[in-house]
This record gives C-alpha cells, sequence and structure tokens, in this order.
C-alpha cells in the first residue's frame, strides 16, 4: 500500500519555459491547494533554469510535476529530478522524451498495433512551398502539446500555409503533416495502465484547439462518448496499449479521432502529463469512476512516493 502524503513535503512544479505556462500554472495551483487540503506541506516552484538549486535546498519528499510542454514533459526535468534522486509524479525521462516527439511516437505505436495517421516530418520550407499531402490535412508542431501551433489546411485552399515560415513561428525546423480525420475528438485517460473512460469533445466553434480546450465554455465534453460499443471498446483498447508500448506511468491522456461515417478510429498522440485545470479531462473523466479531483491528486502524488526516489528508475 502507497504512504500517505498527510505530512509530506511535496513541491508543486508549475509555470516552468514553454508556451504551456500559463495553463500549467492553473493546472499546478489546483494540485497544490488538493494536495494541501490533504494533509501535505506543499512548496509550490516555478520551474526554472535554476530548477535543480531550488529543489537541492529544499529537499521535498516527492515533487508533483504539473509541468506542460517543452522542458517539463519531455524528460529534460524528470533527468534533473532523476539526477537529484527525488521521486516524481508521471512518466520517466524515456517516456516522456518519446511522447513528447509525435514522429517517434507515432513510429513505436505503429509497431506496437495502434493505428496512427499517416503524413510524415517535413521542413518548415517544404510546407510552405506547396501543399506536401493533399488538403485537408494538419499541420502542428512535432514537440508541442495543448494544440499550440497546430494549423489546419482545407479543400480548396488557395495556397500551402505560411504561418510555417514567418518570424512568429517559434516550434522548430521541421513540423508533422498530417491526413485530417473528418468526425470525432476522442479522448481517454489511462490510469495505472487501465483506461478510465471515453470522453467526446465537441468545440463550440472551429476545431479543438488551444481556446477550445481551455478557454470557458469552448468545448462539451460529452462522457461516456455515445459511440458504436466496438468503437467504444476500441479507443479503451488503442489508449490501454498506447500506454504500455511508450512506457508510461501512472496517468497519462490520449487522443483519438474517430471517423464514424467509414468507421476508421486513430490514435493522434499520448499527453504524458494530461491537465489538471477545471476544464481537463482526466479529472472528468476520473470523477465518472467515482474518484473525485483530491482523490485523484491523492492517487498520483502516492503513486509516485511509493516508487521510491528516482536515479536509475525504470520508465
Amino acid at each position: 500500500m502507497a504512504p500517505s502524503i498527510a505530512g509530506q513535503h511535496v513541491a508543486v512544479l508549475l509555470g516552468g519555459l514553454s508556451p504551456e505556462r500559463e495553463v500549467s500554472l492553473v493546472s499546478g495551483e489546483a494540485c497544490a491547494l488538493a494536495l494541501e487540503r490533504l494533509g501535505a506541506k506543499v512548496t509550490r516552484v516555478d520551474a526554472g533554469r535554476d530548477l535543480a538549486q531550488r529543489l537541492a535546498s529544499l529537499r521535498p519528499d516527492v515533487c508533483f510535476n504539473a509541468l506542460h510542454g517543452e522542458w517539463g514533459e519531455d524528460g529534460c526535468v524528470q533527468g534533473v529530478l532523476e539526477t537529484l534522486g527525488l521521486p516524481y509524479t508521471h512518466s520517466g525521462v524515456l517516456a516522456s522524451a518519446l511522447a513528447m516527439d509525435k514522429a517517434k511516437a507515432k513510429a513505436v505505436l505503429a509497431a506496437a498495433g495502434v493505428a496512427v495517421p499517416g503524413g510524415g516530418l517535413f521542413s518548415r520550407q517544404a510546407v510552405a512551398a506547396d501543399h506536401v499531402l493533399p488538403p485537408p490535412y494538419v499541420v502542428k508542431p512535432n514537440a508541442q502539446g495543448s494544440s499550440v501551433g497546430v494549423i489546419l489546411v482545407m479543400e480548396g485552399a488557395n495556397q500551402p500555409p505560411q504561418e510555417v515560415v514567418s518570424p512568429a513561428w517559434t516550434f522548430g525546423e521541421e513540423v508533422l503533416v498530417e491526413p485530417y480525420i473528418r468526425g470525432r475528438e476522442l479522448a481517454v485517460g489511462v490510469m495505472d495502465g487501465r483506461a478510465m473512460t471515453v470522453t467526446d469533445i465537441v468545440p463550440r466553434k472551429g476545431f479543438y484547439d488551444y481556446e477550445a480546450k481551455y478557454g470557458e465554455g469552448g468545448s462539451v465534453h460529452v462522457i461516456p462518448a455515445d459511440l458504436p460499443p466496438h468503437a467504444f471498446e476500441k479507443a479503451m483498447e488503442m489508449s490501454e496499449r498506447a500506454h504500455a508500448a511508450l512506457g508510461c506511468r501512472g496517468v497519462s491522456r490520449s487522443d483519438l479521432r474517430y471517423d464514424d461515417v467509414n468507421d476508421i478510429l486513430v490514435l493522434l498522440e499520448v499527453n504524458t502529463q494530461p491537465g489538471m485545470t477545471p476544464t481537463s479531462l482526466v479529472p472528468e473523466q476520473a470523477a465518472t469512476l467515482g474518484v473525485d479531483f483530491d482523490q485523484l491528486v491523492r492517487w498520483i502524488t502516492e503513486d509516485a512516493y511509493a516508487r521510491g526516489p528516482a536515479g536509475g528508475s525504470a520508465d
């Protein structure tokens, strides 16, 4: 049985350096408040380049990693925590780095028998010069989350996307281009290796972008999703398989698309540190299973603490 976190010193890592900083601040604060309600001693740590020095000074019992995106979710912070020998939540170095690299993750998932979209990596200059896939298609950074930088190129587009070569583009020289799968946006949380349920995400306008994910009333979440039974079960099974194939631990969330006209289901990506904001999908799914927000935070933290100090721990 995992030890209780009451009285334990928990460092909540939040904020950070990525474009998803604002979401992480909200996630981290919600988790910090839950941990305080559970009786833990909580220190909020805005994760900057001095993170190692700050944690070495604090010497917490466990770190709750509420960071999103680059630096916090891609194996970098996990490596710092491994070096310091601190227990931490969510996936380890290898799984974090692999899941964050969408192209490499797709190769691993495909090898594990998980259906993924086609497409591939292209230079941003090539993507801006001509259509590298027949429209409709999706252009996205290879290593960002929260739909940051995603561009949807629809049929009849006059030209390929020029945003990728603008000075404002800060998401790398290579971009992932995939065929656009029409249909429904699904999400499946996986906790301790087992799928929770399936959420059908209905954006109020456009597609499931950053605003739809985090804006008040940006989307409607239907839980459980009203899907044909075979598609529902397949989404659950694919998400569990993806969690295992990438070596995830703790809680993850898989994002999928379901073309209900042609009965095509594909897994888009796995998030190793799902959002923990008031509108986030995993807390909603846990609640449908009778696990409230505080209980979810407790489980995630105690799961990390039960694994003991990092440093040579397996992904």
